[in-house]
């Protein structure tokens, strides 16, 4: 401690790589003309929220990162601090409103709703208030951290740890609720998905359960990823993870671009295609063709 006033806080206890956030710029870039190119192939207009998403939550990675690149001689920044701090803490959040969404219109599609524990109607508006929640917080601790007094980087810290909590617990939610949904379809199929999946398999296309697996590996990243980011605050400024960058690139980088590229390979897309008037008339026109067949 410096005195009564302040604290020992220190902006970075290393000095940022640069080549490292250098190759993570490119990466959320190539991944996201990716998703933007996936969506236009197959006139998946539907989801340009989705993608909307992608580009802004990749922006924020790159942002994020792009302000690493320049901390690299400007380690006493404040402002660049904050900005790449900040930017780079809020990115999951907005990923997490993305898989939230498309498990809903997954289960409208598939007519499963009676097979869901969450109402499809309430579903989106139910995790996406606790995502915003948690990146309210994550964004006023962070920000309130920056300024350096011993009140407001304790109270920051505080707030930031409890933005990860409430976004650790709904999501944890989100997956138990993911997971009986797919246990549930399992073992009690619609009709209108064993017509998909009959379909699909003669066209050799990989099925709605494709799509699932995608949101269970995306949501794990983002899970692991999250509490990692609640331990390094936990820990303080001055803890061992925070002290160290390359933590930071293993379990926040690196778990959040494979999140966008199991997303690339598991694709929305590849089943929801159109708005859900167009989907349903796909549905029909695929239980006609079963029963003339």
């Amino acid at each position: 401690m410096a005195d009564q006033d302040t604290i020992d806080f220190k902006l970075y206890r290393y000095t940022p790589n640069r080549a490292a956030a250098g190759l993570f710029v490119a990466l959320f870039l190539l991944t996201t003309i990716y998703h933007v190119y996936q969506v236009w192939r197959g006139r998946a207009w539907y989801f340009m929220a989705f993608v909307i998403g992608g580009i802004c939550k990749s922006s924020v990675q790159i942002i994020g990162y792009v302000c690493r690149v320049i901390a690299h001689s400007n380690k006493e920044s404040v402002p660049i601090y904050s900005i790449q701090t900040i930017l780079i803490l809020l990115a999951p959040p907005l990923y997490a409103a993305s898989i939230y969404m498309v498990l809903g219109r997954l289960i409208a599609f598939l007519h499963a709703e009676k097979l869901s524990v969450v109402s499809i109607r309430w579903m989106t508006k139910i995790f996406v208030t606790g995502d915003v929640i948690a990146f309210v917080m994550q964004a006023a601790g962070g920000g309130i951290m920056a300024t350096g007094t011993i009140e407001n980087y304790e109270l920051g810290e505080h707030i930031t740890v409890g933005g990860l909590a409430v976004q650790l617990a709904f999501f944890s939610v989100f997956m138990v609720t993911c997971a009986i949904f797919h246990r549930r379809i399992r073992q009690d199929p619609t009709h209108e998905v064993a017509v998909l999946s009959a379909r699909l398999r003669e066209q050799k296309r990989r099925g709605w359960e494709t799509v699932l697996v995608g949101l269970y590996a995306a949501s794990i990243l983002i899970l692991v990823r999250s509490i990692f980011r609640l331990i390094e605050y936990v820990q303080g400024n001055d803890g061992y993870l925070i002290s160290h960058e390359v933590f930071m690139y293993v379990f926040d980088s690196a778990l959040m671009f494979l999140t966008m590229v199991v997303m690339n390979v598991c694709h929305p897309s590849m089943i929801l295609v159109g708005s859900q008037k167009e989907r349903d008339a796909e549905m029909r026109e695929l239980e006609s063709d079963e029963q003339s067949s």
